[in-house]
């Protein structure tokens, strides 16, 4: 695989004394979708919360080995965690748009991060808004809540929000669970949209999503990378017979 942009090698991570990962290495490529599958519990979503540090809000996580990001390890102590997220965005289960309105969603972040010329705003709201192929739903009521869109504008909404801070990666954890079917398949096309300009990992549990959408699949087990691969060889042709059993559903 060529251009890594995340590669992790011999990660291990407790929760106090146990073990949630199991020595994982891993290279994801830039500007593809990988997808993390495996049945829940088995430490997929452990692992994407790891790449951005978001286990670190957690008192008893130990984390071993590393994690490299463009070839910086993103555990050195000298690492600024603010500017690691903004260049390692997440989008959630749940969408969790603030209680403010629509443009303030958006202008947020850049707001934090110093931009406070108006017609700038202006500019990263339009484009972040458009880039998360929600800006026609939008334009006219940008200074209404964003409490009023619907589940799935919400959840587009949420990934303009991650946008408007311009980061390389974007992190998704299962983002079109809660969504109806139209919905669902909106995020969907926006993910392979996204992958041009941005290196994407999502966490899903919808087998047919990971085949549609992605170009990489690792199949995570009880803490342990069962296997990785591209995904059309992962889903016609694995390694494991415990990845096979997986993805034709005979357990999980």
């Amino acid at each position: 695989m060529k251009n890594i942009k995340i590669h992790t090698e011999n990660m291990y991570l407790y929760y106090g004394s146990k073990m949630a990962l199991n020595n994982i290495s891993i290279d994801i490529p830039e500007n593809k979708v990988t997808a993390l599958i495996g049945p829940s519990g088995c430490g997929k979503s452990t692992f994407l919360r790891s790449l951005n540090r978001m286990n670190d809000l957690i008192d008893s996580v130990k984390i071993e080995g590393n994690i490299l990001l463009d070839g910086i390890n993103i555990y050195d102590k000298n690492i600024d965690v603010v500017s690691l997220r903004k260049k390692v965005g997440m989008v959630f289960q749940k969408s969790n748009p603030f209680a403010k309105s629509i443009y303030e969603n958006i202008a947020y972040g850049p707001r934090i991060n110093g931009i406070n010329n108006k017609s700038e705003l202006n500019d990263i709201v339009e484009k972040s808004l458009r880039n998360a192929a929600i800006w026609d739903e939008a334009k006219d009521r940008l200074h209404d809540s964003a409490l009023g869109l619907s589940g799935g504008q919400q959840q587009r909404l949420c990934i303009a929000r991650t946008l408007a801070v311009n980061p390389e990666i974007i992190l998704m954890d299962e983002p079109a669970s809660a969504l109806d079917p139209i919905s669902t398949s909106k995020i969907e096309e926006l993910i392979v949209q996204l992958k041009e300009n941005y290196t994407i990992v999502i966490v899903t549990h919808n087998m047919q999503q990971a085949a549609r959408i992605s170009d990489n699949t690792a199949f995570f087990y009880l803490g342990e990378l069962i296997e990785y691969n591209k995904t059309k060889k992962i889903y016609t042709n694995p390694d494991k017979k415990q990845t096979e059993d997986y993805i034709s559903g005979r357990f999980g």
